[in-house]
């Protein structure tokens, strides 16, 4: 398928119950709550800064040498780098992840074999760029309006209905007589479910890893395959073109997408809804834009949703001007092609030793510089860099978006559960809109400015927005202690 409380409650191996009527005032009344759990109080038993408990002290000094001595042992332990081999023990992630090489593959070869097949039947560059196009726009649409979904139906059934809907539009595609416009609209409808299955997904890996170290890294694996697809996904579907025609090449992603579905069906557990039918709004639409309403006015998961938003917006400038940037400093398709590995390559690298190296502790440490500094390196694009110093700009820019592997932890700890799967679907659906916002806006521009003058500008703004979210992100709570143990991750395999 297509790219809580202060203290979370441990998930169980059948998934966490849902709260009693989580109404719109409960969400908000859980939110201050929260809020009112974080101010430290005074005395005997008020948290320290790492999250454990002070205790009062005992004759001697004894209490005090105890409670130190608890202290670094919690510190130790979230700092343990558990690597990804850890999430690959969990049967359930094992078959997610499956699922999700299958359903990105079908998404990659569809998008590419669609804009083939509306070219070969119009001969419209408009229509072939516009075909490419519409996987972005519906983002808004069902992120906003069908983001209840995520919360009111049992994740198992969502996502694997959302595959059964790919699969059929798909299989629309392959037929002779549909017409260009259907194939357009069928476009929209795989694009307009798209963010309600991250979303859900998203939410689902936490009843499955839990919500510590383990959900983190497994979000991290999914993304690192998300970002490989954009280095080896359309040159597996131009092979695949090259030996069958488009709607054949359509075709096969009709298995994938069923092959997903039926793997997500047989191969994880049916948890409940978390926000029941009863408690939630009169209708869907209702507790879609009470999501969204309820995750804009919390300050801390705004701040957080904004963080994950608007570097994405100001980082695509490059990658949206590539082709002219290319001609501009007069090279070929195959630095062309380099310069356009290069972001890519260094967040997959920079998230795998975030992900295998760092604890969970460094990894927060690591969120708000590397936020605030990411969109550096496009400064140099003011003097007009060549291929060597454009392509190692482009790397630097990609390994300052490792902050989202930490950010991903501090966002599941400040959303409510209740409120956990229209929040990512909401966060999921923005995150695609504002980088095909940027990509717009940085074309926009270089038809005014110079290409590479629209490359600096775009880094110089971002950053300027980045620490100004930085700050908001500090002054809302600052970095969390992750204090990774195993009441917070799952320990049944």
């Amino acid at each position: 398928m297509p790219t809580e409380s202060a203290r979370p409650s441990t998930p169980t191996p059948d998934g966490p119950q849902p709260p009693p009527a989580p109404d719109v005032p409960s969400v908000v009344s859980s939110i201050a709550g929260r809020a009112e759990s974080r101010r430290p109080a005074a005395g005997a038993g008020a948290p320290a800064p790492d999250g454990s408990e002070v205790a009062p002290p005992a004759p001697g000094g004894a209490g005090v040498v105890s409670s130190g001595a608890g202290r670094a042992d919690s510190d130790r332990q979230a700092e343990v780098a558990r690597g990804y081999r850890e999430v690959f023990r969990v049967r359930e992630f094992r078959v997610v992840f499956a699922a999700h090489l299958l359903s990105l593959l079908g998404v990659v070869v569809t998008e590419i074999s669609l804009t083939v097949l509306v070219y070969d039947l119009t001969g419209s560059p408009l229509l072939s760029a516009l075909t490419f196009a519409l996987g972005f726009l519906p983002y808004v649409f069902g992120g906003t309006l069908l983001a209840g979904v995520a919360d009111r139906f049992p994740a198992r059934r969502v996502l694997v209905v959302c595959d059964l809907v790919c699969a059929g539009c798909v299989a629309v595609m392959v037929a002779p007589g549909t017409p260009v416009a259907g194939l357009l609209a069928l476009r929209c409808a795989v694009a307009a479910v798209a963010p309600v299955f991250t979303g859900t997904r998203m939410a689902a890996l936490t009843d499955i890893l839990g919500e510590g170290d383990l959900y983190v890294l497994g979000r991290s694996l999914l993304r690192i395959v998300s970002q490989s697809a954009l280095l080896v996904g359309f040159a597996v579907g131009g092979l695949l073109l090259a030996v069958v025609p488009p709607r054949g090449a359509i075709a096969i992603t009709v298995v994938t997408f069923l092959c997903s579905a039926a793997l997500l069906r047989f191969g994880t557990k049916d948890r409940p809804a978390r926000l029941l039918k009863k408690d939630g709004g009169a209708n869907l639409l209702r507790d879609s834009l009470d999501g969204a309403r309820l995750v804009f006015a919390d300050r801390r998961i705004r701040a957080l949703t904004l963080l994950f938003w608007i570097p994405a917006m100001f980082v695509v400038a490059p990658e949206a001007l590539m082709a002219p940037y290319a001609d501009r400093i007069g090279v070929g398709p195959a630095a062309l092609g380099l310069m356009m590995c290069a972001m890519p390559v260094g967040h997959i690298a920079a998230e795998l030793v975030a992900g295998s190296v760092l604890g969970p502790r460094s990894r927060s440490r690591i969120v708000l510089p590397s936020a605030a500094l990411g969109l550096l390196p496009l400064l140099v694009y003011a003097v007009t860099p060549g291929i060597a110093l454009a392509v190692v700009a482009l790397a630097l820019s990609g390994v300052g978006a490792v902050y989202v592997i930490g950010l991903d932890q501090w966002f599941v700890e400040a959303v409510p559960e209740e409120l956990r799967g229209r929040a990512m679907t909401l966060m999921t659906a923005g995150l695609m809109t504002v980088q095909g916002l940027g990509m717009a806006l940085a074309g926009l521009a270089a038809e005014f400015v110079p290409v590479h003058q629209v490359v600096a500008g775009a880094g110089v703004i971002g950053t300027l927005c980045s620490v100004l979210l930085v700050y908001e992100v500090r002054r809302t709570g600052g970095p969390r202690n992750p204090g990774v143990g195993a009441d917070r991750d799952m320990t049944t395999r």
